[in-house]
């Protein structure tokens, strides 16, 4: 007998993979989303000087994907704005974050046994993005799996490919934190999801696309909470992906983000420089001497 059917999991995987995100998920996206930015430096004090520029940022925190692949496959960019439900809310959740009094709810979504939960329920609407990103691509271009993989990443990443973008906003300009260039785990998953929702797509995956969403799903949730409640930034990819680009690229073994960002080498101490009173007392001296 079919393991599946004796847990009942089939079954639980198909009624999940149709339950809805709105309002509850979307919430807890919205809400990890824009308290993610208030992290960021400056964001607080954008928030007092230009609260336009700050609402605009956290609009691109939520709705970041939705724009980049709008765009990407020939659509308005604001085509996602005319959901007006979801704007208010993510709108009433960055007011509440940026201005609430005496920062109460700030501190309540940031506790950290409520922010696991969020963070857990952020993951399930990340993997639903990139399950439909693949899917509208494939509408689009039947036999463009290239471009499936590509909108179910840009989909599931987020704002995180466009953070440049969202930096010139605030006013910073920090060119080497190109999501491009150094992948964080959640884009790196993206990644990795949007190759296996393309291939159970093009039928080269022997699973349903709703037991690859919820074990996708649960892999993600799972991977966030303990990479939350330990404060870390690594990823559970890091020791393949060194075997791997050894293998393939010749990488080095070991090499890890850290060794990118080695402190620059201390300088040997000079001596310091000399003020205009101390030149101006020594060229006096030597002109005594030589008046004598």
């Amino acid at each position: 007998m079919d393991v599946l059917t004796v847990l009942n999991l089939g079954e639980f995987a198909h009624v999940f993979s149709k339950m809805g995100m709105f309002p509850v998920f979307d919430l807890a996206y919205y809400i990890v989303s824009i308290l993610y930015l208030k992290y960021e430096p400056g964001s607080v004090e954008v928030s007092r000087r230009s609260p336009v520029a700050s609402w605009l940022c956290a609009m691109l925190y939520c709705f970041g994907s939705y724009i980049l692949a709008d765009i990407m496959l020939g659509s308005s960019p604001i085509d996602y704005f005319q959901h007006n439900s979801h704007i208010l809310l993510a709108s009433a959740v960055w007011y509440l974050i940026f201005y609430c009094p005496l920062n109460l709810f700030y501190k309540c979504v940031a506790f950290l046994p409520v922010k696991l939960v969020l963070v857990a329920l952020k993951e399930v609407v990340r993997t639903r993005k990139i399950s439909a990103g693949v899917h509208h691509a494939h509408h689009a271009y039947h036999h463009g799996f290239f471009i499936m993989v590509i909108v179910g990443y840009v989909k599931g990443s987020g704002v995180a490919l466009m953070s440049n973008f969202e930096q010139l906003l605030r006013g910073v300009w920090r060119p080497e934190t190109n999501e491009i260039l150094s992948m964080s785990f959640p884009t790196k998953a993206s990644l990795y999801g949007a190759i296996l929702f393309t291939m159970q797509e093009a039928h080269w995956l022997p699973v349903s696309k709703s037991i690859l969403i919820l074990a996708f799903t649960l892999f993600m949730a799972t991977s966030k909470v303990v990479m939350t409640a330990r404060h870390s930034h690594g990823s559970p990819f890091t020791l393949i992906e060194s075997w791997v680009c050894h293998l393939l690229f010749g990488s080095p073994l070991g090499d890890s983000e850290e060794d990118h960002h080695h402190p620059p080498a201390a300088t040997p101490p000079t001596s310091p420089l000399k003020t205009k009173e101390e030149l101006s007392e020594g060229a006096r001296k030597r002109k005594v001497k030589k008046a004598e």
